[in-house]
This record gives C-alpha cells, sequence and structure tokens, in this order.
C-alpha cells in the first residue's frame, strides 16, 4: 500500500474543504476503498474521514417519506422498523448484498459509490478505461461473462455492482449532496453514469461534493414487491442479473409499476417510459413479458454474457409475478 496522510473532519463544511486537495479521498466504512487501495487500483494521498460528521439517523420527512442519513450503515438501515414496514424492497435489496459483516460497517451513502467489480478494472496489468482513460477495454474481447448488456459504450461494459441502489431506482429516490457550491439534490435516476467515452466518471458528482443523505418518496410499494437476485452462488456474490419490481394494483389490474436492473448495466436501469405503457393494464404473465421485451430493447451481449438478455427477460417476469402474489400488508 502506498503511505497517504489521513484527517478527521468535524462537519460537513470542513469535509468538503479537506477534500478539495488533489489525491483527497473521503473514507467512511472503507469497505471498497481499503480494496481498491491494497491492490493499487486507487492511490489517494489524503484520506478523509466523515465518521464523526452528522447524518447518522434515519428520520421522517414532511412530505412522509424517510431521510437516510448517508452515515448509516447498510444494516442499521435493513433493519429499521420504518423502512422494514414502509420500504420493505429496500430491505430486501440490502440484505441480498454482501455479508452481515460488511454491512455492518458499510454506509449508504458510500454503497452508492462502490467501483465495478470487473475483473479488468482490478487488474492493474491489463488495459481499463475506467482505471486509466483513454488505455482501452480489455473487457470487450476478453472474459465478459459478468459485465453488461444495456448502455454500453466502445470505452466500457463495465456494470454496478449495488443491490441496494437497484431498490432505490425503483423507489425514485432522492439524492441530498453539498458541496462548496452549496446544497442540492439529484433525482436518483440522474445520479449514477452510463459510461458513454467517460467511463472514469461513475455519478454525477462534483469532485468536491459529499452525499449527505438518500430520500425515499412517501410511496413504499409495500405491499407488492419483490427483488430477485440472480448469481452464480448464494452467498456473498455480485448479480448476473437482479431485478427490483414493484407494483400497485386495484384488483388484478395495474395503477403503477416499477422495475429496475442491476447487473446489467454501468447503471441501474429504468425505463419509466416503458413502465408507464402497462398502466391499466391487466397483470397478467403476457403483459409482464411485454415489459420485459421493451427493457432489454437494443441489448448486446459480448460473447460470454449473452445469456444474460434472456435471463434478464425471464428475472422481470418473474419478479413481477412474485410482486403480484405478495400478501404482505404495510
Amino acid at each position: 500500500m502506498r503511505p497517504f496522510t489521513y484527517s478527521q473532519a468535524a462537519d460537513v463544511e470542513a469535509a468538503v474543504r479537506e477534500v478539495s486537495t488533489d489525491g483527497a479521498r473521503f473514507i467512511a466504512g472503507g469497505t471498497n476503498l481499503l480494496d481498491l487501495m491494497k491492490i493499487d487500483v486507487l492511490r489517494p494521498s489524503h484520506l478523509v474521514d466523515i465518521t464523526q460528521i452528522a447524518h447518522r439517523s434515519i428520520d421522517q420527512t414532511g412530505e412522509g417519506g424517510l431521510l437516510l442519513g448517508a452515515l448509516v450503515t447498510n444494516a442499521d438501515t435493513a433493519y429499521h422498523p420504518q423502512v422494514e414496514q414502509r420500504y420493505p424492497l429496500l430491505s430486501h435489496a440490502i440484505l441480498a448484498g454482501a455479508t452481515a459483516q460488511l454491512r455492518n460497517m458499510a454506509t449508504d451513502g458510500g454503497n452508492l459509490l462502490q467501483r465495478t467489480r470487473c475483473y479488468y478494472f482490478y487488474d492493474t496489468h491489463t488495459p481499463c478505461n475506467k482505471r486509466e482513460p483513454g488505455s482501452g477495454c480489455s473487457a470487450i474481447k476478453g472474459y465478459n461473462r459478468d459485465l453488461a448488456i444495456l448502455g454500453t459504450s466502445e470505452s466500457c461494459i463495465a456494470t454496478h455492482p449495488s443491490d441496494m441502489c437497484v431498490a432505490l431506482a425503483a423507489l425514485e429516490a432522492t439524492v441530498h449532496v453539498t458541496g462548496k457550491a452549496g446544497e442540492r439534490t439529484i433525482p436518483f435516476q440522474d445520479f449514477h453514469r452510463l459510461p458513454g467515452d467517460t467511463p472514469h466518471l461513475d455519478a454525477n458528482l462534483q469532485p468536491d461534493e459529499i452525499i449527505t443523505a438518500i430520500e425515499l418518496p412517501s410511496k413504499g410499494f409495500s405491499q407488492h414487491y419483490a427483488y430477485l437476485k440472480l448469481r452464480d452462488r448464494a452467498s456473498y456474490a455480485f448479480a448476473l442479473v437482479s431485478v427490483a419490481a414493484a407494483l400497485e394494483l386495484d384488483g388484478d389490474t395495474i395503477k403503477d409499476i416499477r422495475v429496475a436492473l442491476g447487473g446489467v448495466a454501468h447503471k441501474p436501469w429504468r425505463l419509466p417510459e416503458a413502465e408507464a405503457l402497462l398502466k391499466g393494464q391487466e397483470a397478467t404473465p403476457a403483459t409482464f413479458q411485454k415489459l420485459a421485451k421493451a427493457y432489454l430493447q437494443g441489448a448486446r451481449g459480448y460473447g460470454h454474457n449473452d445469456f444474460k438478455i434472456e435471463l434478464a427477460q425471464r428475472a422481470i417476469v418473474r419478479a413481477l409475478l412474485q410482486a403480484k402474489e405478495r400478501k404482505t400488508t404495510a
């Protein structure tokens, strides 16, 4: 590991000021950052510890939603009574990720900023545009079984690894950030980026900005929801395909529908325009299949991951059927 300096920020303003130094990065749980430092993928010259600043609670909002402090751990979020009762989709998604030990350390804000688990990103001896812009993408013609089939570019086919973020995309959360220019909010759909020709940029976050909270809207789809994660093994594995599905039904008629996919793109994948076409239709396998085909329109496999296209379609239908049949009440 390369040498670095360390400081502990007392508040958000100090954190923003200190991270503005060249080569500085925030550290909270460190569950991803420290791994990347150990293998020389990331080389920060200074770490700003933000664990002592505020934003460690889950609070009600005036609009009837919940505000998740960025430093609340994944475990505390998943098991929070209000999250379990009102946003069970989020709770289930968090518990599908990592291990209990990691969830006890990982923070909600840090979860949004996880880096890809693409093999070539982790291998410093191979070209990777996410690690070294302009060096090339080894994955496109390499071993790409776990990688993206949607929203890819000639520069990158990496996937976003988070389970939590897939649920947040379906719930249409909002991210609160603070930087030198002040506070702002970012709709979750706009927080992460597709690779384009700048795959080294994962999020629409300025270098001096810090995530302070994640806001959940009042609508939590607590009756009809499902989080389906398909992976190579049942424990501690990233998704080949994951689906966050949520339904609001009037009998068998769809009043509202949300679907977000993980494991298939550089960001959680949603198509609200395709969902809108299903409102007023009957919640049947055939209807869900139409949505699945729309979601995978334009998907492209790269050889080893061709199977993901059909797998994702089947997973969408299965998750929506599970959501429809769930009898949980708020």
